[in-house]
């Protein structure tokens, strides 16, 4: 029988608002525009063809001259000379590597046009991030500089070249200092590029700065074991993971590689084995890792040091100094207490994990992993992760440098720390001070807008490289295509500049390879470059992880931790915590609208960062949603609109970083607001958290929400889901076919002679991530349409991930009754399931027995075929589809202005799939 849990996708939708009941009565959510039509106005405008199509319906003929429309007409141009690895209509498939895991290109006739997981990939094997698969538009992306620019002005490569080293040959002499600024570097031949640099230079110092840090685990494991390192953690080594605010599958360290390790004792397969890890969260807001726990519990940024603190109390028999209860938090002192007894049940396969940057609670959460006996198990700090080795003081230190006059010359590798540093005035400032300031954004962004010189990086997808992100494991970048513009890649320049003898990367990467990386996976020499360049890697035997014992005194550790609680904690200000969404992480990729048009996981907000606030806060705070508020903190402000998120902690809000951007790009600008200010330096480590002041502003901002658009009405049945107990005792439970039952039809069944093609999703596997929305995009050339559109119910996403809410129902089979609904007030605690929803290719589709022209039909091999040429735009199906999967075409968004800065330009259309046509307007 099918479960009566009430499930919900937002609260408009549990509390039936009036405007959401008004908006679900109709299927589409505004009418059809028949007056604009008629006036002079829509007269001289371009009328979409389902307008015209409906308006001829009504009688009215005289619209027909507005709809007429030339086709363009395109010559084909064949080769003169057909290169030889290229086959027209045959896709060609190059390993390389993204952020460390190997990948596939596909190209088409020299294109690449999708992102692939590499199936062999150590990491992922096979997984990869939204922002991955959305990287290759990027590469398209007609913002990016097309020369050098000097002053911002085209400037030649020759005269850069020669202006570069005629400074830094004066600077050298003048014996004044040389930085290079970048993101954490994980490439062994861009490292020996900039050591040969820095041998030519030698007042040059290399400076690794990430706008996200995980400087605290770092210097955390220094302090307690003398290795300054972030380990590698093993999640599939784990029965139970307890995390205090680490978001590891979202956005922490690593998400795609501990996805798949997490997955693996969850599973169907796992089930199947009658096993599955049990997970237990402690976080502000509600984070996609949240949304996946078996527990989840909400607490503040100030408690989250006491409950360690008493978390590790309880499993060591002892009591730090200063030691108290959660006083305001009765549920998470209970539950510190039942989590002790568990991880110590599960000692050698226990793992706890905490997001917090600061270094006192990252030694605190090592002392808690020793006593469990969690090194050499489920974490190994001897085959470390390389992904992250910013250091927060070095980069204080450098900026203090700059506005002392003691530096001379700076470059800029990937690092835009006029956006995202907290003090970014006191970067501007210093850059005044410096001589010669380069950049090797492909963008002129913030900071390299503010340079003397921009010399343009490569894309990767242009590049020759490799990386090596975890020890023992190599990776190789090599190009896919030509470069599009006339950049040149970052490391070529530092070899010119610097004199080196090596003719180009290319040979100084294979020399890299042939000394010492290609031995290493038993090859040698041009065949076995070769065979690197087919597998995309080679991996060194791990090195045996070792066991650690802890012997750091915790006393002043502890009181550290209180003292930044009671800081948090600050009379009546209300506790903010920062953090990143999937899509946005920190801002580098704000100009690529697939990222900025996924919805977020957890809200469906797409194109904006917004406050999470907790229902009974709106409520208390007297906010509407999308009340536009001011955020006061740090001697920084912006205002942003609030949603009721439930399961947010009350008494404090959530805010994402990333966004804001000022120089991004025309689809990344001025998108939300910039939340970096509000991190603040606290023991050597930039800080999340922070006491902030809100204040109404008394306008109200409506945000592109997705989460209630496309609503099946209260079809519950949709959702199947049942606890691990429950799957113990019956395989079946949960899934309505509990007992054998047999099932009739009214209709007549399809002979499949050769075929009968299914997609099967794991549900169980499934985080909620986004990342098969944008692949779908990117294969089926999904047009984007941007936050007005959005705002209109018309994202045109193929595939969505739906969200639905239920409430805890403490084990006593689920809230049942629409009255006992409205008496719950808890939103504080709730379940959230994720539901994959794409089209069903329903065997009998009640989309082909409704349309009236055939537009949509059924194939002999199971599928729900789509002739577009035949669709005249009544809609019919998409009112008849259960799953409220189809998407109707409301312009020509290939060939309109007002989507110029998505994917209607002459080169991002390259990116687009060949075996997959175009929609035009007026079409399903």
């Amino acid at each position: 029988m099918d479960s009566n849990k009430k499930y919900w996708k937002g609260l408009e939708e549990l509390n039936k608002s009036p405007e959401f009941v008004e908006k679900n009565k109709h299927e589409f959510a505004e009418p059809i525009p028949i007056e604009d039509v008629l006036t002079g106005g829509g007269l001289l405008g371009k009328t979409p063809r389902r307008d015209f199509l409906k308006a001829l319906g009504f009688g009215v003929g005289a619209v027909t001259l507005a709809a007429c429309e030339k086709v363009p007409v395109h010559k084909s141009i064949p080769y003169l000379i057909k290169p030889e690895e290229v086959t027209p209509g045959v896709a060609n498939y190059y390993a390389s590597t993204y952020e460390g895991h190997a990948i596939l290109v596909k190209t088409r006739e020299g294109r690449p046009i999708k992102i692939e997981g590499n199936p062999n990939d150590i990491l992922g094997k096979g997984g990869l991030s939204a922002r991955a698969q959305a990287s290759v538009l990027d590469l398209y992306d007609v913002s990016r500089l097309k020369n050098p620019q000097r002053d911002n002005a085209d400037y030649g490569w020759d005269q850069t070249d020669g202006f570069l080293k005629t400074e830094l040959a004066a600077i050298k002499a003048a014996g004044k200092g040389i930085r290079i600024v970048s993101s954490t570097i994980t490439s062994p031949s861009t490292l020996a590029v900039i050591a040969d640099f820095v041998t030519a230079f030698p007042n040059t110092k290399h400076i690794n700065y990430d706008a996200v840090s995980y400087t605290g685990i770092i210097q955390g494991n220094q302090n307690s074991f003398g290795k300054a390192v972030i380990p590698h953690y093993n999640f599939d080594k784990a029965d139970i993971i307890v995390s205090f605010g680490a978001d590891f599958l979202g956005t922490w360290i690593s998400p795609v590689e501990f996805i798949r390790q997490y997955v693996q004792n969850r599973n169907n397969k796992s089930l199947q084995a009658k096993k599955m890890s049990r997970h237990i969260q402690f976080e502000t807001g509600m984070s996609v890792t949240g949304t996946n726990a078996d527990v989840r519990i909400p607490i503040k940024p100030s408690e989250e040091g006491t409950a360690l603190i008493n978390l590790y109390n309880a499993l060591s028999g002892t009591t730090l100094p200063g030691s108290q209860k959660l006083a305001n938090n009765a549920v998470a002192g209970k539950a510190i207490t039942l989590v002790a007894k568990e991880l110590l049940a599960a000692k050698g396969k226990a793992l706890v994990v905490a997001g917090s940057n600061d270094v006192a609670t990252q030694i605190l959460v090592n002392a808690i992993n020793s006593l469990l006996g969690s090194y050499g198990t489920t974490i190994d700090l001897d085959n470390p992760s390389k992904q992250y080795a910013g250091n927060d003081s070095a980069f204080v230190e450098f900026v203090a440098e700059m506005n002392s006059g003691a530096v001379d010359a700076v470059f800029f590798l990937d690092a835009n720390p006029v956006y995202d540093y907290y003090k970014s005035a006191d970067v501007v400032n210093g850059l005044k001070k410096v001589r010669l300031k380069v950049s090797f954004s492909d963008y002129s962004d913030e900071t390299a807008s503010l340079c003397n010189i921009i010399a343009p990086n490569h894309h990767y997808l242009e590049s020759w490289g490799d990386d090596n992100v975890v020890e023992g494991y190599y990776t190789v970048l090599q190009p896919a295509i030509n470069p599009v513009y006339d950049t040149r890649q970052a490391e070529h320049s530092l070899m010119i500049w610097s004199g080196s003898t090596v003719k180009d990367y290319y040979t100084y990467v294979r020399n890299t390879w042939d000394k010492s990386l290609l031995a290493l996976g038993g090859l040698s020499g041009q065949k076995g470059w070769e065979t690197l360049l087919q597998t995309g890697f080679v991996k060194a035997a791990p090195k045996a992880a070792g066991t650690y014992s802890f012997t750091y005194a915790l006393d002043s550790v502890a009181q550290k931790m209180l003292d930044h609680g009671k800081e948090l904690a600050d009379g009546n200000k209300i506790e903010l915590q920062l953090y990143q969404t999937l899509a946005m992480r920190d801002g580098k990729r704000a100009n690529n609208p697939w990222l900025q048009e996924l919805p977020d996981p957890v809200s469906k907000v797409t194109w904006d960062n917004y406050i999470n606030v907790a229902p009974a806060d709106m409520k208390k705070w007297g906010y509407e949603e999308s009340d536009l508020v001011k955020i006061d903190a740090n001697g920084y402000s912006i205002s942003l609109p609030v949603i009721s998120q439930p399961g947010q902690a009350q008494g404090t809000i959530s805010v994402a970083v990333g966004y804001g951007r000022t120089s991004a790009g025309p689809v990344g600008k001025n998108v939300g607001q910039n939340a970096f200010p509000f991190y603040s330096m606290r023991n050597g480590t930039l800080q999340v958290s922070a006491p902030v002041v809100l204040k109404a502003t008394g306008e109200n901002s409506p945000l592109a929400q997705t989460q209630t658009h496309h609503s099946i009405e209260g079809r519950n049945s949709i959702i199947k889901e049942a606890t691990f107990n429950e799957y113990l005792k019956n395989p079946a439970s949960g899934t309505g076919r509990e007992e054998d039952e047999k099932v009739y039809s009214l209709w007549d069944e399809y002979d499949h002679p050769q075929y009968n093609w299914v997609m099967a999703i794991d549900l169980n596997a499934c985080t909620g991530c986004g990342a098969c929305v944008v692949a779908c995009s990117a294969e089926n050339n999904v047009p984007i349409v941007g936050k007005d559109e959005v705002r209109r119910r018309r994202e045109m996403h193929w595939i969505r991930i739906d969200r639905y809410y239920s409430f805890n129902d403490d084990g006593k089979g689920g809230v049942t009754k629409e009255h006992e609904i409205a008496k719950l007030e808890d939103l504080d605690h709730v379940k959230v399931v994720y539901q994959p929803m794409l089209c069903q290719h329903c065997d009998h589709a009640p989309c082909e027995t409704v349309c009236p022209v055939l537009a949509t039909v059924h194939s002999s091999e199971g599928l729900n075929h789509m002739a577009y040429n035949r669709c005249v735009g009544t809609r019919y199906c998409a009112n008849n589809c259960p799953y409220k999967v189809r998407r109707f075409n409301w312009f020509n968004y290939w060939n309109d202005s007002r989507f110029d800065n998505y994917l209607n330009n002459e080169h991002t259309q390259l990116v687009l799939n060949p075996d997959v046509v175009t929609r035009f307007r007026g079409v399903m």
